[in-house]
């Protein structure tokens, strides 16, 4: 089903602050200025090389959340970009944001056109060889769902694009490859799910990042032709609230 452009609010992230990045460094920290004038460091809950969406100088969102349990009281949640077509939009940088809001989305009933009706949601669950593994969502069909079969869903932050096309992964992915591999080992037996969360309004289309993970996209290819569902899943990010925008095209 091609992109649809109505908005369905999904999660609500609470007001957040805005600023100018400064600098990223030791993958973990960012040094932001507030437009208050302060300078603060924040934590930076993305590891990658955020390719796209890593611009000192360029406007950011951080969400502050005191506590004596936490050696930082902010977080970077957002960067501001120039997206497809120079419109400003903003992204979500927050990989531990897409379980969520993934999850929230299949609450929502708006996956369910692709899932069905689901009766339960059970977050990291052990599967693959030796259980070693864990799946980030694990989806029980409601009774009477025309596909009885459990629904194991594998989430993906993705922020990379390449003009309205979404890509992934933005590097090497060992860690990805054999989710893939381990995906592609569930069916038929059981329905297994990608979903590629794109943490931006301006991607309409997405596909495997072949220039960064050749590999990657191999497996996922094949992934594909063993009966994977792929769902890109297109998110509007404003300032206290995170919006649904519908399905990607997927190409391979």
């Amino acid at each position: 089903m091609a992109a649809t452009t109505v908005a369905v609010p999904v999660l609500t992230t609470g007001p957040l602050v805005e600023g100018v990045l400064l600098k990223r460094y030791k993958r973990f920290l960012a040094d932001v200025e507030l437009d208050d004038g302060r300078t603060v460091t924040a934590h930076c809950p993305n590891t990658g090389p955020m390719t796209g969406v890593l611009l000192p100088g360029g406007r950011v969102r951080l969400r502050h959340d005191p506590s004596p349990t936490r050696k930082l009281a902010w977080t970077w949640e957002q960067a501001r970009v120039d997206g497809d077509g120079g419109r400003p939009i903003w992204v979500g940088v927050n990989t531990a944001l897409p379980n969520r809001l993934v999850r929230a989305t299949i609450e929502a009933g708006c996956l369910e056109p692709w899932l069905g009706p689901i009766e339960a949601i059970r977050p990291e669950v052990p599967y693959g060889e030796g259980r070693r593994s864990r799946i980030d969502l694990l989806l029980t069909p409601a009774a009477g769902a025309a596909d009885p079969r459990p629904i194991y869903v594998e989430v993906k932050n993705t922020t990379w694009s390449e003009g309205d096309l979404g890509l992934f992964p933005d590097t090497v992915t060992e860690r990805g490859q054999k989710h893939l591999q381990e995906l592609t080992a569930l069916v038929p037996g059981a329905r297994a799910v990608l979903v590629p969360c794109l943490s931006r309004s301006d991607v309409t289309r997405f596909a495997p990042g072949d220039s960064a993970d050749p590999r990657y996209g191999e497996l996922f290819r094949t992934a594909l032709t063993a009966g994977v569902e792929v769902l890109p899943c297109r998110y509007r990010f404003e300032a206290d609230m995170v919006s649904f925008l519908g399905l990607a095209t997927v190409e391979a």
